[in-house]
C-alpha cells in the first residue's frame, strides 16, 4: 500500500483515507528489506477482528467466513493462531506487517485454555530468541517472531471491564505491550462511549493493569521531547482506542471514505470525530512503531529473559550470564 501523494511533503498522511496530516516517523526508513512488525489480535467473536484488520491493511487480509450451520452452533470451536503477512508502505517506510489472528478466542464458557495457549504463544517466541541468542554461531536467516503489540479488543457493554478482560491483560501485560481497544464503537452513543472509557482505564488503575503506556521521552537520549510528550499525553488520554472497520468506500468530493452505512446516516471510519481507527493506525504503523519495538526488546523480553535465566541457573553458575547477548533486533 503506498501513498497516493506527491511524495514532495514529509507530512505525508499515513493513508489515503487518512482525515489528518501528520509528521512521519523516518527512524526505520534505511531497512530496505522491510521493517518487521508483529502484532496479535485478541477478541472474542462478533468484535470485528477481522474487519479491523482488513481495514487497517486497507486490503482483503481475512475473507469473509461462512455463516456458522445452525445445527453445530452449540459447539464450541477452539481457538487457533492463524498468521498472515502483508507487505506496506508507510510515509516512505516499508513495513512487514505479521499479524496473528486468534479466531475462535472466547468462544466457549471457560477461557482458561485459552489464556494459556495465548501466553505460551508469547513465551515461546521469546525462548526461540533466547536459544538463537545462545548459540555459538548465530543463524543469519533467523526470523524474530517476538509479538510487539497485542491489541486485546472490549465489547462494547458500556460498563466496566469484565472479570475475563482484567484477567487476560493482567497475564499478558508482562508478555507483550497490550492496547485495550473497544470494538464496534459505534454501537454506542457519544456520552455513553466517553463513560465506558473512564470505567476502562479505572478498572486498569485499580487492578494495576500493566497496558502499553506512551512515553514522554524520546528513547534515543532519554531526553524529554516537549512535542511528543504532548502527544503521548494526547494518545494516553484517548485510551481505550475506540475502534470502527469497514469495507465499504465511497466518494466524497472526489475522495474515497471509508463508512459504515445506517439508516440514520453513516460513520467515517477515519474520522477522529467517529471513531479511534486513524489514530490507532497511525500509533503501530508510523509514530511509535519504533516505541513498541524497543519495549519488546528492552524491557519485556530482557525481563522474560532474566527471569528465565535466573530459575534454570544454579548458585555456582550465576555468574556465567553476566554478558549481555547481543540484540537480535533489526
Amino acid at each position: 500500500m503506498k501513498d497516493t501523494g506527491s511524495g514532495e511533503d514529509n507530512n505525508v498522511a499515513p493513508s489515503i483515507y487518512s482525515h489528518v496530516s501528520r509528521p512521519g516517523s523516518h527512524r526505520y526508513k534505511n531497512a530496505k528489506k522491510g521493517l518487521p512488525f508483529n502484532l496479535m489480535i485478541v477478541g472474542e467473536p462478533g468484535l470485528g477482528c477481522s474487519t479491523f484488520l482488513n481495514t487497517l491493511c486497507e486490503r482483503t487480509v481475512i475473507p469473509a467466513s461462512e455463516p456458522p450451520n445452525p445445527e453445530q452452533a452449540h459447539i464450541a470451536i477452539p481457538m487457533q493462531f492463524k498468521h498472515y503477512s502483508v507487505d506496506m508502505e508507510e510515509d516512505g517506510m516499508k513495513i512487514i506487517l505479521n499479524i496473528i489472528d486468534t479466531p475462535g478466542f472466547a468462544s466457549g464458557t471457560d477461557n482458561e485454555t485459552c489464556f494459556n495457549q495465548i501466553q505460551e504463544y508469547l513465551e515461546t517466541q521469546f525462548d526461540d530468541v533466547l536459544a538463537e541468542e545462545n548459540r555459538i554461531k548465530r543463524n543469519p536467516k533467523f526470523k524474530d517472531s517476538r509479538v510487539h503489540a497485542v491489541l486485546y479488543f472490549i465489547n462494547p457493554t458500556g460498563h466496566s471491564l469484565r472479570e475475563m478482560d482484567i484477567e487476560l491483560m493482567r497475564r499478558l501485560g508482562s508478555r507483550a505491550n497490550v492496547i485495550p481497544v473497544i470494538g464496534r464503537a459505534d454501537s454506542l452513543t457519544p456520552r455513553e462511549l466517553v463513560l465506558f472509557k473512564q470505567r476502562i482505564m479505572n478498572d486498569i488503575q485499580e487492578y494495576n493493569i500493566p497496558v502499553f503506556s506512551f512515553p514522554d521521552s524520546n528513547e534515543d537520549d532519554d531526553v524529554v521531547d516537549e512535542e511528543t510528550a504532548e502527544e503521548n499525553a494526547e494518545l494516553r488520554a484517548m485510551m481505550p482506542f475506540a475502534v470502527v472497520g469497514c469495507e465499504e468506500v465511497i466518494n466524497d468530493d472526489g475522495r474515497p471514505v471509508r463508512v459504515r452505512s445506517y439508516p440514520w446516516g453513516i460513520v467515517q471510519v477515519d474520522n477522529d470525530e467517529h471513531s479511534d481507527f486513524d489514530r490507532l493506525r497511525y500509533v503501530l504503523l508510523n509514530s511509535h512503531i519504533g516505541d513498541l519495538r524497543d519495549q519488546t526488546q528492552n524491557a519485556i523480553y530482557e525481563l522474560y529473559r532474566t527471569e528465565k535465566l535466573s530459575a534454570s541457573s544454579e548458585p555456582s553458575s550465576t555468574q556465567q550470564h553476566t554478558a549481555h547477548p547481543q540484540s537480535l533486533v533489526a
